[in-house]
């Protein structure tokens, strides 16, 4: 399967690194010379690619412009490696056999995952203060490069070590609204730890029996230059994360109209594609009374995951407009339209417009509407692109960018092709697209005096939301 398995810091160090199999032979003075090389490799990807004459003269713009490395390459040592980034840090392997690369980056993101719930947060500190921990929970969920045990309550009973706690990252996520960042109660270790002054913290002493439940949707967005969708995909889940005493039975459920299925017959306010239900959730109900019924296992996990496609109302529309003014000056405007409600916001929202390689010069100008917070637009020279950002986009407003665009030679069709598109990314707190919500959340079981506490939010964010030009 793998040959060796490593954790390299943003800054380049090797954090941990384990040899499972000999492919390598003698190549190499050192184990982590290859982790250097592999760190240089995809930190600069495209000066690398553009020193091979021969690559550089079959490259297309577009390619050009890409800058990060593929997860999946081959090194000149003959082997394959392949990474996956989490929270600034790079989870890589290397193989010198043919297999799945999906296969590899899911195990991948299943040990980054591991690693988290055992450390409470996923840090270069975490990692370096329980590296003995994380040791033994990589000598029990691979042996001799093959995956053996991957979930974080069947690892309990093999792992004997205890975690250190660390302060989580302030930084999760760059979310404007103190209610919908992540409490500190997310971060705790699934089994008791020691803090950072040696004492012992059980989890079931003085604990709060609490559960946080996430809906996330992430946006798959096209537009054309007129405003109108050309392709419009949600891709949503519901995450759970579970600190509940005795692990009781959950019933969780979900809108009465919920549809799954365009072509089932059925007709509901929310129709949904389909819908992929996490093993340990029981069904009796759903069909009846839309209700889940699950023992909540350890470690963070998602119940459901769930597609929708075709026309939704998006919460923002992008109207772009290019205007010739010479022969070599170009006008761009864009303006952007918020249709959520006023009592919703976006959050650091940045928006980019690719301009062409001859740009010489370019002025941006913003016109902002009240309570829009820090909002300015720059011409970054190096990129040939404008990055447009604003702290606060409210809800039932408009924002617009005017540029005026200087050129080193005429403006023809091939250049005003070298324009746009427009991308767009943001993330809207405590509210959805699909109106998909959950109604109740409650212990299947009446246990009296046993009292949790229930936090649950709504996250939309953008994954692809783009407008042509």
């Amino acid at each position: 399967m793998i040959s060796n398995f490593f954790v390299i810091s943003p800054r380049g160090d090797t954090i941990i690194s384990k040899d499972y199999r000999t492919d390598r032979g003698n190549v190499g003075a050192h184990e982590r010379s290859h982790t250097e090389a592999f760190f240089r490799k995809i930190k600069f990807w495209d000066m690398e690619s553009e020193e091979d004459s021969t690559e550089a003269e079959k490259k297309t713009e577009e390619t050009k412009k890409r800058e990060n490395a593929p997860p999946v390459f081959i090194m000149p040592d003959g082997l394959s490696y392949l990474h996956v980034k989490r929270n600034g840090l790079i989870f890589g392997c290397s193989t010198a056999r043919n297999i799945s690369p999906t296969t590899i980056i899911e195990l991948l993101s299943t040990i980054a995952k591991v690693f988290k719930d055992y450390c409470g947060t996923l840090s270069e500190e975490a990692i370096r203060k329980n590296f003995i921990l994380l040791y033994e929970l990589l000598d029990e969920m691979m042996d001799y490069g093959y995956p053996q045990v991957t979930r974080t309550e069947n690892l309990k009973a093999f792992v004997y070590n205890e975690p250190i706690v660390v302060e989580p990252v302030a930084n999760t996520g760059n979310m404007v609204n103190p209610k919908t960042a992540s409490a500190n109660a997310v971060h705790k270790p699934v089994i008791s730890s020691v803090n950072a002054s040696g004492r012992k913290t059980n989890l079931n002493s003085n604990q709060k029996n609490e559960i946080f439940v996430d809906i996330l949707e992430k946006l798959n967005i096209v537009f054309s230059n007129n405003g109108y969708i050309l392709n419009s995909t949600i891709d949503g889940c519901i995450q759970i994360k579970s600190y509940l005493a005795g692990n009781p039975e959950l019933r969780l459920a979900l809108n009465e109209d919920l549809v799954i299925g365009r072509d089932s017959g059925q007709y509901g306010s929310i129709v949904v594609d389909d819908m992929i239900f996490n093993n340990c959730v029981n069904l009796t109900e759903f069909d009846s009374a839309k209700t889940l019924s699950f023992v909540p296992p350890d470690g963070e996990f998602n119940v459901l995951n769930y597609r929708i496609t075709g026309e939704f109302n998006t919460p923002f529309r992008i109207f772009p407009a290019v205007e010739e003014v010479e022969s070599n000056k170009l006008e761009i405007s864009v303006m952007i339209r918020a249709e959520m409600p006023n009592n919703h916001y976006g959050a650091n929202v940045c928006v980019e417009v690719p301009l062409p390689d001859c740009t010489a010069a370019t002025s941006c100008n913003v016109i902002t509407s009240p309570g829009s917070g820090p909002n300015n637009a720059e011409w970054i020279q190096q990129d040939s692109k404008i990055v447009w950002n604003m702290k606060k986009f409210p809800g039932a407003s408009e924002q617009t960018m005017k540029a005026k665009i200087t050129l080193s030679q005429s403006c023809t069709t091939q250049v005003r092709r070298e324009i746009g598109p427009i991308s767009m990314s943001f993330e809207i707190p405590m509210y959805n697209v699909s109106n998909l919500q959950v109604r109740y959340l409650r212990i299947a079981e009446n246990m009296p005096g046993y009292t949790p506490y229930r936090w649950v939010r709504y996250v939309t964010q953008s994954s692809s939301y783009i407008c042509r030009l």
